[in-house]
């Protein structure tokens, strides 16, 4: 979003004297401080009963593809409808509506309400070619009892007397009855405006993580039966405060990866089953001065270390990308600005390298561990832009999501007349609308070349899956079926597999694994036996490791899973097939180098350690290792039999 700028905020903290400012309160408890969500009554517009029998709820995903119930694309053109996340700039008296985001005074609600009735603004929507939007909310929001202003729901006498969080329901309830698919973005942890140095950082900057879940947990439960709220984006822009950095799977307090891993999960056993996890690189770490170590990591980091899911099905990666930003800038302008490039600075070739590189690959590359939808949740520009290079940005931005034909969702849809100039739609105080629907803004003729752009849709056949297993600081148990069993290896680090799918590739060391059901779709029996192998007493067709220690999965059976207890192998886990496995086979060897079918299909997932891989036509059958002298029961050799 156009913000105060990231870059500024650190180097002026970083000069500065004084310690960072204490972090706000941990809110209560969200259930104390909401009520039942409304419902819509009013009546549903041609234009809503047309885009609600376009698509079936819930969504999910299939390879690059977000689909509908039907299993057709579903492809999300959406808008960010801001307000709700707070508009307070930080400073000055939190009244004064000059104190707020371009004197826009959102009062933790959807702007807009205070001019133009509700079914007028979706009406609006309508009109842009949305089927989608992403509503921000700050966790603030969620615990504040206090009736919003009569002032500023003043074109909705209906809303007046109700808490902010009550408002956003019945916002939620109008939009999907109209037909939108809704996604809600936890914006900010505080009800200020983003992205700087705000107390907004992290998911657990200004509060804890344990509160950071039991809100999502709140919401998604409150949304349940409302299938038309159809995702939770987890954080928005995550980033550096002015003393350390979020990371990507070190495995601490500041572990993005780890924190959206673990609530991913916890929504989709504990809350809403049918939700899309949406999750966002991180947007900035390091110092922004040259000579100093910096950079927009964005989702490069899911390339060697990605997503699984206990549903395979339900995570989205999503991405930001602002002309006046760049790969290493942070967009500031003097204070915090430093020489590298700008992405409106690349050239059209070094934006498209560039681009793909930090996001887009994630769509392009098929058949890896991070394959996955990509939603470009956050672009925008101004309608007052005048300066060529960032029209021109704009203009190859939308070329490029035109030609990979990606999710994306614009920043922001709604805004007051003559107050900033980045909205689609502007409206006055007695609500008259002005913005790109009028042929007099630039923006125009791209927005419509983009909502309007040939896109894949219908039936998106059902691809093969590969998700990696990470035992680098925990259990990877991502089997709903084994966590039903308890936990079957006591003390050990422990791998398994997304129902559905087998192990099909191992690290030597530090505990990777990968997964698939390419070749063998529906392979897994409905139900049968699940074995814990220790020992070799299934080795009944001929030693195919001699002198090593071989576990191998009975007769009929396949390895869903392993254990370690260190770096040394304690268990392999295997569950029976719906279909008779054949026997033959073949022993692969991965401790001396990497051993992996050509072209390596599933993606580097133990990036630095020497991996083995079986065929896409071959099932895991058994694992072998030895606590010789300097080996210390690593695995060391898979037993890959045909499918």
């Amino acid at each position: 979003m156009k913000r105060t700028l990231l870059g500024a905020a650190l180097a002026a903290a970083l000069l500065a004297t004084g310690a960072p400012a204490a972090p706000a309160a941990e809110p209560a408890p969200a259930s104390a401080a909401v009520s039942a969500p409304a419902t819509a009554t009013d009546g549903v517009s041609a234009a809503g009963q047309a885009l609600a029998d376009s698509w079936q709820p819930p969504l999910s995903t299939r390879g690059r593809y977000v689909v509908d119930a039907r299993g057709n694309r579903f492809k999300l053109r959406s808008g960010n409808w801001h307000g709700a996340q707070g508009s307070w700039t930080g400073s000055g008296d939190s009244t004064d509506p000059a104190n707020h985001h371009d004197a826009e005074k959102s009062d933790q609600l959807p702007l807009g309400l205070d001019r133009k009735p509700l079914a007028g603004i979706l009406a609006d929507f309508h009109a842009l070619g949305l089927n989608s939007l992403r509503l921000p909310f700050s966790n603030e929001m969620l615990h504040d009892t206090r009736p919003v202003p009569d002032a500023a729901v003043a074109a909705n006498p209906a809303l007046r007397g109700r808490t902010p969080l009550q408002v956003f329901d019945a916002v939620i309830a109008a939009a999907t009855a109209e037909g939108f698919a809704v996604i809600l973005n936890n914006h900010t942890n505080t009800s200020r405006w983003c992205c700087g140095l705000d107390g907004n950082e992290r998911w657990n900057t200004s509060q804890s993580t344990a509160q950071w879940e039991a809100d999502w947990l709140f919401l998604a439960r409150r949304y349940r039966d409302n299938q038309r709220v159809v995702g939770a984006d987890l954080y928005n822009e995550v980033r550096r405060t002015v003393t350390d950095d979020a990371n990507w799977g070190l495995g601490d307090a500041h572990d993005w990866w780890t924190a959206t891993q673990r609530l991913g999960d916890r929504l989709l056993t504990e809350a809403d089953p049918d939700l899309l996890v949406i999750v966002e690189g991180i947007n900035w770490q390091g110092i922004p001065a040259d000579g100093f170590f910096h950079w927009r990591p964005t989702l490069e980091p899911a390339r060697t270390l990605s997503h699984t899911l206990v549903a395979s099905d339900k995570l989205v990666y999503s991405a930001h990308f602002y002309g006046y930003t760049g790969p290493n800038h942070t967009g500031a302008t003097g204070l915090g600005e430093t020489h590298d490039l700008r992405y409106q600075e690349l050239s059209p070739e070094e934006l498209v390298a560039t681009l793909n590189r930090q996001a887009f690959f994630v769509t392009a590359d098929t058949a890896r561990h991070y394959t996955a939808p990509v939603w470009i949740s956050e672009f925008g520009i101004g309608a007052d832009e005048t300066d060529p290079q960032a029209r021109a940005w704009f203009t190859r931005f939308v070329d490029q999501l035109v030609a990979t034909d990606a999710d994306f969702a614009y920043w922001p849809l709604v805004g007051f007349t003559g107050h900033g100039h980045w909205k689609l739609l502007d409206y006055d105080p007695e609500g008259r609308r002005t913005g790109i629907l009028d042929d007099a803004d630039w923006r125009a003729p791209d927005w419509r070349r983009l909502v309007t752009a040939p896109a894949a849709s219908g039936p998106v056949p059902v691809t093969d899956t590969w998700d990696m297993l990470n035992l680098d600081h925990a259990d990877a148990v991502q089997s709903l079926r084994t966590r039903a069993g308890g936990d079957w290896d006591p003390g050990a680090r422990k791998g398994v597999c997304p129902d559905g799918q087998r192990l099909i590739g191992l690290a030597h060391r530090d505990g990777r694994g990968l997964c698939t059901d390419s070749g063998a779709h529906g392979l897994t029996a409905p139900a049968g036996p699940v074995t814990q192998v220790r020992d070799e007493r299934y080795v009944t067709e001929g030693d195919w490791a001699g002198g090593y220690t071989k576990l191998q999965c009975p007769r009929g059976q396949f390895a869903i899973g392993y254990s370690l207890r260190g770096q040394a192998v304690s268990a392999l886990l295997c569950t029976g097939a719906s279909r008779a496995l054949p026997v033959a086979g073949r022993t692969l060897w991965f401790d001396r180098g990497d051993n992996r079918p050509p072209g390596a299909p599933g993606g580097e997932y133990a990036e630095g350690a020497y991996k083995g891989q079986c065929g896409t036509g071959e099932y895991v059958a058994g694992l072998a290792f030895t606590g010789a002298w300097l080996k210390g029961k690593t695995p060391d050799a898979l037993l890959c039999r045909t499918l």
